[in-house]
């Protein structure tokens, strides 16, 4: 699954993180194409709260053990096969 992801408390205001089938991962700077459609979201993460709207999977709330600020719009996409 790729992530494409607009806003403010990643390293990049536009970047694309990828996570490959093996569970590693890697972030990039802007979009790193093609992008295949899966879904669109808003994340939100405020101290240890992260709130995120999903069109296809609805809202979540969830806790993390770090402390930050993030306000993010982003678009899920399947990766190439």
């Amino acid at each position: 699954m790729k992530y494409i992801e607009f806003g403010i408390g990643n390293r990049w205001f536009v970047r694309t993180e990828t996570e490959l089938a093996d569970g590693t991962e890697f972030e990039v700077k802007g979009i790193a194409g093609p992008v295949n459609l899966h879904s669109l979201y808003i994340r939100c993460w405020v101290g240890k709260t992260v709130w995120i709207f999903d069109v296809r999977s609805g809202f979540k709330k969830i806790r993390k053990n770090r402390k930050t600020f993030k306000l993010i719009f982003g678009v899920s996409s399947y990766l190439d096969e």
